[in-house]
């Protein structure tokens, strides 16, 4: 969900999600730009250092001291992988659900009940996570355990938008929006995976969800800050509302704001598991995992088990294995191991969105980095880090990226290209000018038919304004190119984006 893993990073992540202080994207993104800082970083945190030299004890020794300890590790680590986005969206629900921060940009609304961001981000934020500057956004956290639940939305033109549909493990599992169900006023129904009757005639059922909570992330287009008190409009519009209120009149949605809360790890070494077992119980997991689950009920994980109940030796090996767990999905998402690399551009592989039963991707390529991701049949963003010749991106060059008149970002929506710095903030300049894309007034046009975007930090020469994207004055940036609906060929990649060319 994290921009541009597919959504903004929202909340700093407490460090009792899994023992170590994370910021969804922003940590991703530092992470990308300085891996060796990273790195040293995550080696030297206190919570964590005595449980990495226990981890390297027997390499170095050749000895193993307890069997169940060594075997409850193993098993854990393959545990905290499986588990992770339970464990993740466990925290990030209580927060968003609990948890009053910044509701203008911030996600806080009650169970069942819609959060609408206020306006579009500019510099003057400064949490991070790389917030677009093309939609609002709309987010809410779904319980579908007693009935269904109907998400209905107005007639919405030929504007842009869509409500992505994830299930508890930050799979999507549906879409509600303009290339799924079009653009007209509807009713749709999310529906719990055991429940079973019928729906009225004019409601729309959906796939149905895996879990019994599924979070909703809703985005609608805004055409500059003239077109937000419009979006704003719509957004009041959106409606989510339980089967048994659906169609009563002055019908008034409880506000719920009793959710799981997690365990910190910070208070008990073992709360991430601990949170992970209540929310195995809360959301089972699908029959096919039966296995699985089978081997980690023997170290105490699994849907209502109790890990106080385990020898000793097995609790300090989970405490061992939740610790450097983390970790090893930012090793991961390093390593590039989920991207193709063209041009210096990193494509996502075509399962995003829904990796599934591939467990590591799953739990950092998607849920770590992101919260959840869009389905590359809804939108894929590029990022890039490096000019044409390998090397950073850095303040005192200066850039082109150029698209032939035939070769343009092919989509159905949009597509815009946004600069970062090394915070992951959208960058300060005087001309308040965060993205350049399809929609951008005043473009000049290459005499080829194509367009030229001129990446630097102070403004280009007379007559190319209009194509400038300011970038950082100091230390090195990023950029982030945004394609909505795209076409197959940028899916499979045989779309090839140009490199960022160094001019100066």
């Amino acid at each position: 969900m994290s921009e541009p893993s597919q959504s903004p990073a929202w909340r700093r992540i407490p460090e009792g999600v899994a023992g170590a202080a994370v910021t969804v994207a922003r940590a991703a993104g530092h992470a990308a730009l300085h891996p060796k800082a990273t790195l040293e970083r995550a080696r030297h945190l206190p919570d964590i250092a005595p449980a990495l030299g226990q981890a390297v004890k027997p390499l170095l020794t050749g000895r193993v001291d307890d069997w169940r300890g060594e075997y409850a590790y193993t098993l854990g680590e393959q545990a905290f992988v499986y588990g992770f986005p339970y464990i993740y969206n466990a925290q990030l629900r209580y927060d968003w659900v609990t948890q009053p921060r910044n509701p203008a940009t911030v996600p806080y609304a009650a169970v069942n009940h819609f959060w609408h961001a206020e306006r579009l981000l500019d510099a003057t934020y400064r949490d991070g996570g790389c917030p677009n500057n093309d939609t609002l956004y709309s987010v809410a956290w779904v319980n579908l355990t007693a009935e269904p639940v109907i998400l209905s939305h107005p007639d919405m033109g030929d504007r842009y938008f869509s409500f992505e549909l994830v299930g508890i493990t930050s799979d999507n599992f549906d879409y509600v929006g303009q290339r799924t169900t079009g653009p007209g006023a509807g009713d749709f129904a999310l529906v719990g995976p055991e429940w079973k009757g019928k729906l009225p005639a004019e409601v729309r059922r959906l796939k149905k969800a895996p879990s019994p909570w599924v979070l909703v992330l809703g985005r609608t287009l805004v055409s500059g800050p003239d077109d937000v008190p419009r979006v704003r409009e719509l957004q009041e519009r959106y409606r989510l509302t339980p089967l048994s209120l659906f169609g009563k009149p002055d019908a008034r949605v409880p506000e719920s704001r009793d959710v799981l809360a997690p365990v910190p790890a910070q208070e008990d070494p073992l709360g991430p598991w601990k949170t992970l077992n209540a929310m195995l119980a809360e959301n089972p997991p699908p029959s096919h995992h039966r296995v699985l689950l089978q081997q980690f009920a023997q170290i105490g994980i699994g849907p209502g088990l109790d890990v106080e109940a385990q020898p000793e030796a097995v609790r300090r090996s989970l405490s061992r294995a939740a610790a450097v767990g983390v970790p090893l999905f930012r090793q991961q998402i390093l390593s590039g191991d989920w991207a193709h690399l063209v041009n210096g551009w990193r494509y996502p592989p075509p399962q995003m969105g829904r990796f599934g039963d591939d467990f590591l991707r799953r739990a950092a390529d998607q849920s770590l980095l992101g919260v959840a991701a869009n389905d590359p049949a809804e939108a894929v963003y590029l990022l890039n880090f490096d000019d044409a010749d390998g090397r950073k991106l850095t303040s005192e060059g200066r850039y082109e990226l150029h698209f032939p008149g035939d070769a343009l970002p092919p989509v159905d929506a949009f597509w815009s290209l946004t600069a970062y710095g090394e915070d992951m903030n959208l960058i300060a300049n005087p001309e308040d000018r965060y993205a350049v894309g399809d929609r951008s007034t005043g473009l000049e046009w290459d005499a080829d038919g194509g367009l030229t975007i001129h990446l630097q930090s102070e403004p280009p020469e007379q007559g190319r304004e209009a194509n400038w994207l300011p970038t950082a004055k100091e230390g090195t940036w990023f950029v982030a190119l945004r394609m909505y609906r795209p076409h197959p060929e940028v899916i499979d990649g045989a779309w090839e984006c140009p490199p960022l060319t160094r001019v100066a």
